[in-house]
């Protein structure tokens, strides 16, 4: 069973040098994904938003996977953020608060998921994200 556990590390010692990318940028980049569920538990507006720029600013200059990342995650929640503010606007018609749970459920998922490849090291694309920042 000793044998196992370290031919799997090794494994996974391999397949992170094949990538080039270092364990600091893929925690960075998957903290790039997390501070964004900030949204969704502090009740401010736009706090996933605002936090995910902050980290991205602060740390974009560290790696190509960390910017990367950052970048994907802030359109993630600029994206968010528009979809949040039509079901507020939708609201007027009654259909806006029926749109707002699953929304926010939808931007869990994404961000757990997010989180996760990036902790692999695999760069994550988010489904329907509007692409802003390049």
């Amino acid at each position: 069973m000793e044998n196992n556990e370290h031919t799997e590390a090794g494994a996974s010692m391999t397949e992170s040098s094949k990538s080039g990318i270092s364990k600091s940028e893929r925690q960075w980049g998957m903290g790039c994904h997390l501070v964004g569920l900030c949204g969704i538990v502090v009740p401010i507006p736009a706090a996933g938003l605002i936090a995910t720029l902050v980290t991205w600013l602060i740390k974009r200059e560290d790696g190509l996977f960390i910017d990367q990342q950052g970048k994907e995650a802030l359109n993630f929640q600029i994206s968010l953020f528009i979809y949040a503010a039509i079901c507020i606007f939708l609201t007027v018609i009654g259909i806006g608060l029926l749109l707002l749970f699953p929304l926010a459920i939808f931007a869990f998922v994404c961000i757990i998921i997010a989180a996760i490849k990036a902790s692999e090291g695999i760069a994550y694309r988010y489904p329907i994200c509007i692409r802003f920042i390049k």
